[in-house]
């Protein structure tokens, strides 16, 4: 018997044994880049699943999020595999999986690994032969119970303790050449896709470097972004030393009845750090300008405000101002690749107004700043004026201000320039990390519903857009800052969570956005939720769910 089926738009026959993998192999020359997933009728699926007679299927590559996550996600498992082969029996001896240092994985030892060249020759010899063998990866549905048993078994606590608070009854967990592992998203079908990789040592571990989006089969060269590294390595360590590493930790502790206490700690913390900061800040008596940059949804406004608090603190008088009052006109903005404004890019900003300013009020002289009316498209002035004074020192926030060009003009030991993300260190579990952008996007979300009306179908869908002009015009210049400030929380997941669902629950199943919004709620169960009622009315997660002491909207 036969199945008929809708490919790419054209009707084809097939025996009903066929794969999406077979399908794939057939039509691969009709795509730019190597087939990782396919799209039947509206719902995506693993390369080793079988249509059905009537499926409208599409296929989904390595240029896309989704096919890109499933292959890193299968290249995780072949290097956890590997680890495991090198090191034999002894299940204490096994890595971590921390978090992404440009384009890699940074990876750390547990039990005892020694991680030197010898290492690392025998886990890439070791990782490309498991590619060459091209073992299947089977997926096994199993139940929670019997899920935990074999974590527990096999020297993975940190798993067994994630389904504790599962409420499904079953796990699907995936098994290669006698390996069993769990991870969070979608899973190739063979470890023969995970052709490019590349592995190499640094700090305590190693990276793991991985292709690109823009670049699906090019293995890219490990840049160590130590000021990156440092804030997130920090954050880390703090997790470790509250016994918060993973989500199953961040669970057992609501379940405790420890959250205050764990919310006060990370809030302390923050403060500490802000503090550290405006320290160093005021201490460098030439700076008269402190620059802050960083990707959405950082709470670049609420770190303004209490690092403005703290310079107060050491006898400075800070002085708001935002980059984005001095975009040029709406009709000046230049035009993106769509014919549409793109307020993304340095152009889009009146560097030469802000130069003059600036230098101005650097030699003691009165200056009006404008304010930008975003309903007219017009920039104002409104009686806003500026003089500084010995102690007064300007508070400028915006996404171009790290970059050189956005102050051209003023000397560089007048300027401090701090590079602000939500640097998300919490895991899964030791195999499954949680990128910063799922946090962003989240923050981002919320927010927006609450202040703006903007749908999470709204947010979604300017997400990539959004993501672009970061990698243009943030993470470049990130590691020309002075200071980097981590602004994420650790139990803020668990707080953002009761807002995030419902507004992703409401993406209808047709929309474009609905894979998105499916993997975020389906990330989202595996926290506990809690409510904003213990939150300092300072924190930076305050911007996000309201309540706010700052006028952050």
């Amino acid at each position: 018997m036969g199945i008929t089926i809708k490919l790419n738009g054209n009707t084809k026959t097939y025996d009903e044994s066929v794969t999406f993998k077979q399908i794939a192999a057939e039509i691969q020359g009709e795509y730019d880049s190597e087939i990782m997933l396919a799209i039947d009728n509206g719902k995506l699926k693993e390369l080793s699943k079988k249509p059905e007679d009537g499926s409208d299927v599409t296929f989904v590559t390595r240029r896309d999020a989704n096919g890109r996550r499933t292959y890193e996600r299968t290249a995780i498992f072949v290097m956890i595999k590997a680890v495991r082969d090198i090191c034999g029996d002894d299940l204490n001896k096994k890595v971590k999986v921390e978090f992404t240092i440009g384009k890699g994985f940074y990876v750390t030892p547990k039990g005892g690994i020694k991680i030197d060249e010898e290492f690392i020759s025998k886990l890439k010899a070791r990782m490309k032969e498991i590619a060459d063998a091209d073992y299947p990866i089977t997926k096994h549905t199993i139940s929670t119970d019997k899920a935990i048993e074999l974590f527990n078994k096999n020297g993975m606590s940190d798993k067994a303790k994630l389904f504790r608070y599962r409420r499904s009854s079953f796990v699907n967990v995936y098994e290669l050449d006698g390996f069993t592992d769990y991870y969070y998203g979608y899973m190739l079908p063979s470890t023969g896709y995970v052709r490019y990789f590349d592995v190499t040592p640094f700090e305590e571990g190693f990276m793991l470097m991985l292709p690109s989006l823009a670049e699906p089969d090019v293995i890219p060269t490990f840049e160590p972004l130590m000021n990156l590294f440092n804030a997130l390595n920090r954050s880390t360590k703090y997790g470790e030393d509250q016994g918060i590493d993973t989500v199953g930790d961040l669970n057992d502790m609501i379940c405790s009845g420890n959250l205050t206490d764990i919310i006060l700690t990370q809030e302390a913390l923050q403060e500490r750090r802000i503090s550290e900061i405006a320290r160093d800040i005021a201490e460098r008596k030439d700076v008269k300008f402190v620059m802050i940059a960083g990707p959405s949804s950082s709470g670049k406004t609420s770190f303004s405000h209490r690092l403005s608090i703290q310079l107060a603190s050491f006898g400075l008088k800070p002085h708001p101002i935002a980059c984005d009052d001095y975009f040029v006109n709406r009709e000046d903005t230049p035009l993106d690749e769509n014919g549409n404004y793109n307020f993304e890019c340095i152009e889009a900003i009146d560097t030469k107004q802000f130069n003059e300013d600036m230098t101005r009020l650097m030699k003691g002289e009165r200056v009006e700043i404008p304010s930008f009316n975003f309903k007219t498209g017009k920039r104002e002035y409104k009686g806003n004026f500026k003089q500084l004074g010995p102690e007064d020192i300007l508070v400028i926030e915006g996404i171009h201000g790290l970059n050189e060009k956005m102050s051209y003009a003023l000397p560089a030991e007048s300027k401090y320039k701090i590079y602000i993300s939500a640097l998300t260190t919490l895991n899964i579990d030791s195999h499954n990390r949680i990128p910063t952008t799922d946090a962003r996007l989240l923050r981002r979300m919320v927010r927006d519903s609450r202040t703006r009306g903007t749908s999470a179908k709204g947010t979604i869908a300017m997400w990539p857009s959004v993501r672009r002009g970061e990698e243009e015009n943030i993470f470049p210049f990130q590691e020309s800052a002075d200071a980097v400030f981590n602004s994420a929380l650790i139990y803020e997941l668990a707080v953002l969570k009761p807002y995030a669902e419902p507004l992703l629950f409401s993406i209808e199943k047709d929309d474009p956005e609905y894979f998105e919004a499916k993997r975020l709620l389906k990330f989202l169960e595996y926290f506990l939720a809690v409510g904003k009622d213990n939150l300092p009315n300072n924190s930076l997660v305050r911007e996000f769910v309201g309540g706010s002491i700052f006028p952050v909207g």
